[in-house]
């Protein structure tokens, strides 16, 4: 994988964990290494945040410095003067974060899983030919996400995120289960609604999750692996669909399949790693220095913890919905809601839908076949992303990935309309559909759902994903219900121009509403975002 490539120096071995431990079975995934030589990042805010000023940042951290000892000193590298401080690196997070992308495995393999086979699955459980019904099939899973997404932040503020992987598992496996042995519409519709809500929960648990185990300087490039996941999910189910097409009761063992990424996610999290920040929070601190000390390195022990209780309150265990309405968590989920809006309305679930069409116009009529090409081009651009995030910023991918889908719309919608050579219409077309997904790969799709956790508190990360991510099943409903009439009502390429204006946006958005996080440990981001963190920490 590219991620590796993000790995640059030699490294040796980690120092084991001492002592006696409450949760013993947590070594299965600890891993030596060399230590390499650490990097002091610079990166800074820009200071259009509203007030959010790098020198209002800067004077917060020397108050700190004034308070605090040396040891306690809130920075990512070592001061000035000092020798570099020592790392791990990637690797040892490497394991707990692959156990936690199995959801989103999970999650695009039923994306896809239905796509195909859903005309078999109407003629056998009878009712072929009704539209509604066949859509209430694959919008019902919206609907279970959606309620999912609501519930999440309660449930891992209380249980931590490995606890809930477990728990919220088990309905996607029964839903799966269910669905597979259905004999009637009923006992799909409820098979598909457990695995929304299972999904719902899960979408937002993994960027919570990984970013809160991640070593700073690797947290986008391991964060991006869950839109690998993702994509290895879609590509899966479009592979093992392909004997539906001859057989016409093959969808039930694809929906045993389902069930299989369930269990290796449940028994996987029983080896991995609460995050440390959740642990530290509930008062279980020697637990969080042992998951530091073999993730991060001996060396990050005491300032990790640190920094923890630097922003961590007594009552931060259990937040409240109102509190969103309360700077600066308001901001940062106005802005959350605002990605995923920008994300859906840029037309990535239309634009999916409509491209098997697209396909068809050059020959490709297998929708099978076109929708697996679409897959490898995001796979790959989700594979280059990994690489570069934590090297060019989360920022600039965002207005690079934006502006790569504008033109890629317009492009498509200008092919459509201009008077140019049949097949070099249909040429475009297919350039303009794969640059758009391979734009949305590099940014748009992974960025949006890293950079959220990023910037929430951690008092509040849960319920601002939460709301967030609930704000992202209603758009992505809205834009399946009404995608083809708009078609139909004003043709592909007005819709497609609309969907690159709205990218556009996007992009514009990106460079005045969201900051840089490169390089910041979470509770850095926490304490530049909030101008009264001094006040309330005296």
């Amino acid at each position: 994988m590219l991620v590796a490539a993000a790995l640059n120096k030699p490294v040796g071995p980690v120092r084991t964990r001492t002592g006696p431990s409450s949760q013993p079975d947590r070594n299965f995934f600890t891993i030596s290494l060399r230590k390499t030589v650490g990097v002091r990042f610079g990166t800074r805010f820009p200071s259009r945040f509203g007030n959010l000023t790098v020198s209002a940042e800067k004077k917060q951290l020397s108050e700190l410095r004034t308070q605090k000892s040396d040891s306690e000193i809130f920075s990512v590298g070592k001061h000035d003067g000092e020798d570099s401080e020592s790392e791990v690196g990637w690797l040892p997070s490497f394991p707990h974060v692959l156990v936690a992308s199995m959801s989103n495995f999970l999650f695009g393999y039923h994306i896809g899983v239905m796509n195909g086979p859903i005309v078999s699955v109407a003629r056998e459980l009878g009712f072929e030919g009704n539209s509604i019904l066949e859509g209430l099939v694959v919008s019902i899973f919206i609907a279970g996400a959606f309620l999912g997404s609501v519930c999440s932040g309660s449930i891992v503020d209380k249980l931590g995120c490995r606890r809930t992987f477990q728990i919220v598992t088990i309905p996607l496996i029964i839903g799966a289960l269910i669905s597979a042995q259905a004999h009637s519409l009923d006992e799909v519709l409820w098979g598909r609604f457990l695995v929304g809500l299972g999904i719902g929960v899960n979408t937002v648990l993994v960027p919570i999750y990984i970013s809160e185990v991640a070593p700073t300087k690797y947290r986008g490039s391991l964060g991006s692996v869950c839109q690998v996941g993702t994509c290895l999910g879609i590509i899966s189910s479009l592979f093992l669909g392909l004997p539906s097409e001859h057989d016409p009761h093959w969808w039930r063992t694809l929906l045993y399949f389902a069930s299989i990424p369930g269990f290796v996610l449940v028994l996987g999290m029983q080896f991995a790693v609460d995050s440390p920040r959740w642990l530290c929070k509930v008062g279980r601190k020697d637990d969080a220095k042992t998951v530091i000390r073999n993730l991060w390195g001996e060396s990050e022990v005491e300032r990790a913890i640190n920094d923890f209780e630097a922003v961590i309150k007594d009552d931060d265990l259990n937040s409240n919905w109102l509190e969103l309405l309360e700077e600066p968590h308001s901001r940062v989920a106005v802005i959350g809601a605002s990605l995923f809006v920008l994300q859906q309305f840029a037309g990535i679930n239309g634009v999916l839908y409509f491209s098997s069409l697209t396909f068809q116009d050059v020959g490709i009529s297998s929708s099978a076949i076109a929708s697996l090409l679409v897959g490898i081009t995001n796979f790959t651009g989700s594979i280059l992303v990994s690489y570069l995030v934590d090297k060019q910023g989360r920022q600039k991918l965002l207005i690079g990935s934006y502006g790569g889908m504008a033109v890629s719309m317009f492009l498509v919608a200008a092919a459509i309309t201009l008077p140019v050579e049949e097949q070099l219409g249909h040429n475009l077309s297919i350039l303009g559909t794969l640059l758009y997904i391979f734009s949305f790969a590099l940014g748009a799709g992974p960025v949006t759902g890293l950079i959220i956790p990023e910037l929430s508190s951690n008092r509040t990360r849960g319920k601002v994903m939460g709301f967030s991510f609930s704000v992202h099943w209603v758009c992505n409903f809205l834009v399946g219900l009404f995608f083809l009439d708009l078609v139909e009502k004003f043709g592909v390429a007005p819709v497609y121009a609309t969907f690159g204006g709205v990218s556009l946006l996007a992009a514009i958005f990106a460079s005045y509403f969201i900051v840089e996080t490169k390089g910041r440990s979470l509770e850095e981001i926490e304490m530049s975002l909030n101008p009264n963190f001094v006040a309330r920490d005296k």
